[in-house]
C-alpha cells in the first residue's frame, strides 16, 4: 500500500470483511448498508442506465449486500436476469425469482464461475480484497462480447489544511484501521480505468461522484454507523482516543458540519 496515512509501513491485515469487521449478523449492519446504498445507489443507477442496464440483459451484481442495486435491475431497468454474488446471502433470500439468482460464494475463490454476463458491477467490492488486479481480470473474463464491467471504489478528497480536527483524525484512523485488519487499501482506485484498457476493454471512462454530508444525511447516518462499530480498531491505532471519537460523532450530526466527505470513483468498460 502506498497511502502515506498508514504509518512505518505497516503490513496489510489478513482479516475478512464480514468476518474480522462489520459481521453482517450483528444488530444494525444492514441498516448500515441500507444509509449507505441510500447514498450512493442514484449515482451507481444512474450510470448503469447510461450504459445499457435494461431488458435483454443478463448482470451480475458482485458484493450485492441487501440487494438494492440487484433489485433495481430487475424492477426499474427490467434485467432480463440477475446474478447477486455475495459471501454471505442472508439478507438477499427475500429476493429470489425466476429472474435472480442468488449465488453465495467468494470472489477471491479462483474456482467460482457464474457464468458471462452483459453487464458486471461492483461496488466498494474490491477495495477490500487482496489480489485485486487478478480480480479485475477474471470479471472482465466473464463479459460476453459487448458487455460492460463497472467498478465502483471509494476515494478520498482530503482537506490538506485540516490535519488535526476529530473528523480528519477519525476517518484517517478508520483507513489505517482497516488497512491493518482486513487489508482494505484505496490508493490503487485511480488505477482502474489503465486496468480496464490493460484487459482489452474499449470505452474506459470514469467519474468521482460524492453525496453531500450533511447532518442527518444517509451518509452521515453511515459513517457514524461505520465508526461506533469500529471503535475498539480506531482507538487501537493510537491515532484517536473516546473522546476524540465522540467529538466526530457528535460532528457528523452537527449543523456545523461541512466537509467534502469520501467520495466513490466508478469506472467502465466494454468488451469489443
Amino acid at each position: 500500500m502506498t497511502d502515506s496515512r498508514v504509518p512505518g509501513g505497516a503490513p496489510a491485515g489478513e482479516g475478512r470483511y464480514g468476518e474480522d469487521l462489520f459481521e453482517p449478523e450483528r444488530r444494525g449492519e444492514a441498516g448500515r448498508i441500507d444509509a449507505g446504498a441510500l447514498a450512493y445507489d442514484p449515482f451507481t443507477t444512474r450510470r448503469l442506465r447510461m450504459l445499457g442496464a435494461g431488458p435483454g440483459r443478463r448482470c451480475l451484481e458482485v458484493g450485492a449486500g441487501t440487494g438494492t442495486v440487484a433489485r433495481w435491475l430487475l424492477e426499474e431497468a427490467g434485467a432480463e436476469e440477475v446474478v447477486a454474488l455475495d459471501r454471505d446471502t442472508d439478507a438477499l433470500a427475500s429476493l429470489g425469482g425466476p429472474r435472480l439468482r442468488v449465488l453465495t460464494g467468494d470472489l477471491t475463490d479462483e474456482r467460482l464461475e457464474p457464468g458471462t454476463f452483459d453487464l458486471i458491477h461492483a461496488r466498494f467490492v474490491l477495495m477490500h480484497l487482496p489480489g485485486r488486479r487478478r480480480i479485475v481480470s477474471r470479471l472482465a473474463g466473464w463479459l460476453n462480447p459487448g458487455g460492460t464491467l463497472v467498478l465502483g471504489d471509494a476515494v478520498e478528497l482530503r482537506d490538506a489544511l485540516d490535519t488535526g480536527s476529530a473528523y480528519r483524525r477519525t476517518m484517517d484512523a478508520m483507513w489505517q484501521a482497516l488497512w491493518t485488519t482486513i487489508g482494505t487499501d484505496i490508493s490503487g482506485v485511480p488505477a482502474y480505468p489503465r486496468f480496464l484498457r490493460e484487459e482489452g476493454l474499449r470505452n474506459v471512462a470514469a467519474e468521482v461522484c460524492c453525496p453531500p454530508l450533511l447532518p442527518g444525511s444517509p451518509l452521515a447516518r453511515f459513517w457514524s454507523d461505520t465508526w461506533s462499530r469500529m471503535r475498539p480498531a480506531l482507538e487501537a491505532t493510537g491515532r484517536v482516543d473516546a473522546d476524540v471519537v465522540e467529538e466526530a460523532l457528535a460532528y457528523l450530526d452537527s449543523p456545523r458540519l461541512a466537509e467534502l466527505g469520501p467520495g466513490m470513483a466508478m469506472t467502465w468498460g466494454q468488451r469489443p
